[in-house]
């Protein structure tokens, strides 16, 4: 019998507003389902404008105090948090590991990247640097400072619900923002755990507001509010545009991660085993489930059989099973509509010419697990070439060129990520330069860290997260001419 008393511990079923947890009054709640099982593993508020006009509000009445600590104040709450985080990262794996699905190495490996992040936000705090302009005129000095955008409001998706608030809050706390976040409704506790983790921390009350439910109600209640000055979100295009466009109506800074369709080309000059490797990074993990999972695979004639026979012996060695159970390096997708998506365009790819490899069908385990899959024979005509899978789905395409595949790999609306394979020096420098994506792996399939900038470009969104640039949108440039001097 699986043991989940330490992750029972950072459970809430009730939403933070200003340093108390609460229900949704009169509105119900949403239930919460083990998606490797489809049990029941508990209720979260079903929450809408009232409670998000609170949680606003709280975070406004903090933002003062919050905004006006010193950096190295703010630094060192960040740090007690990253700490924190670390200690408790059994217990905040197994949560994460109940509600989202994925293998409970995968999901460790999750909460250690969000630990990675605030710690790195922590140390940027004490950077937020001005500028000093030599002056055009006499007895004059022109300074450039930055200062905390405000409260923010932040949307989390379900596939990295901790990692990816890290992200957000992280850099909002660092740059002497309040916040108020949304996480998915399919995996909310991942994202509730935060509170639990900012209070232990010591943060102030109201620093850090979580609402859960009705996502059209309270996506719409941070982009109307005159109170949030930010909003940032992770997730679909569709919906990033729609944030985009309500956020616009009252010129509110905004920041979207939105879809991605990344392509991965190996030449033929490339270190096959390598490619492979990078491959399964790529594709395979959190069961494909990401926004810069590789959707389409580009493969020079020359290697392509040779790449296709190697991959297909990884892809087999794949072990599918609930995340909890030893030896599992796949987990099952997230619901049914992600079994449904997936099906569909596995169908279109073999009917469209496409050869199973591997996979192919619904796993033996049933419910939401699907094989690991593999097709050859791609064709720019299979809906996979332009629309993001996210599942365990891998289709190769063949060409003969270097520009034939840089063409095929620009040829989507999305920019988000690229990764391509090959040992010739003059080549990565060449095809870097042509691929209009915002990230792009060179002979490796993992490029997430906190030191380097995430985001994409097209519309793959606005904005990058991480880095030293993963503060700018949260901050403000005010330029002061201090005369009569």
């Amino acid at each position: 019998m699986l043991d989940l008393t330490r992750a029972m511990t950072f459970r809430r079923q009730a939403n933070l507003i200003d340093g108390r947890w609460v229900g949704a009054a009169g509105a119900g709640t949403i239930s919460v389902k083990n998606p490797a099982s489809g049990e029941e593993i508990g209720t979260v508020p079903l929450a809408g404008k009232a409670e998000t006009d609170a949680a606003i509000a709280a975070a406004h009445r903090a933002f003062p105090g919050w905004s006006a600590l010193l950096a190295s104040e703010r630094a060192a709450k960040l740090f007690a948090l990253a700490d924190l985080i670390r200690t408790q990262a059994e217990a905040l794996a197994e949560l994460l590991t109940l509600e989202q699905g994925k293998p409970l190495a995968e999901a460790k490996g999750e909460v250690l990247g969000g630990a990675a992040y605030i710690q790195w936000f922590a140390e940027e705090a004490k950077r937020v640097y001005g500028d000093v302009i030599p002056s055009p005129f006499p007895a004059r000095r022109i300074l450039v400072t930055r200062e905390p955008v405000g409260v923010v409001a932040a949307i989390t998706p379900w596939n990295f619900p901790f990692s990816m608030l890290a992200r957000k809050l992280g850099a909002a706390l660092a740059a002497g923002c309040t916040i108020v976040a949304k996480p998915s409704e399919l995996t909310p506790y991942s994202g509730l755990a935060w509170g639990v983790l900012a209070e232990k921390a010591g943060i102030p009350a109201g620093v850090v507001n979580i609402v859960t439910g009705d996502a059209s109600a309270i996506g719409a209640t941070m982009t109307d509010s005159a109170l949030v000055r930010k909003v940032t979100f992770t997730g679909s295009t569709r919906v990033g545009k729609l944030l985009a466009e309500a956020s616009a109506r009252s010129m509110k800074r905004y920041s979207m991660e939105l879809g991605g369709n990344a392509p991965f080309i190996v030449f033929d000059d490339a270190d096959l085993d390598a490619s492979v490797e990078g491959a399964m990074a790529a594709k395979y993990r959190n069961s494909g489930q990401t926004c810069i999972c590789t959707n389409r695979f580009y493969v020079q004639n020359g290697v392509y059989d040779a790449f296709a026979a190697k991959l297909a012996e990884k892809v087999k060695a794949l072990t599918v099973g609930p995340g909890f159970a030893a030896g599992t390096m796949q987990g099952p997708l997230i619901n049914e509509a992600a079994i449904t998506k997936v099906e569909a365009l596995v169908h279109d790819a073999t009917a469209r010419g496409g050869k199973v490899l591997v996979g192919g069908k619904l796993h033996a385990l049933g419910g939401n697990f699907y094989e690991p899959t593999l097709i050859t024979r791609g064709t720019q005509k299979m809906r996979i070439a332009r629309e993001e899978v996210f599942g365990p789905v891998s289709v190769l395409f063949p060409f003969e060129t270097e520009e034939e595949a840089v063409e095929m790999a620009n040829a989507t609306e999305y920019g988000l990520a690229s990764y391509f394979f090959t040992r010739d020096l003059a080549r990565i420098f060449r095809v870097s330069a042509e691929l209009k994506f915002g990230m792009v792996g060179i002979n490796t399939g993992i490029i997430t860290t906190e030191v380097a900038p995430f985001g994409g470009t097209k519309e793959s969104g606005v904005g990058r997260e991480g880095s030293k640039y993963g503060l700018d949108d949260y901050l403000d440039v005010k330029y002061l001419s201090i005369g009569g001097l």
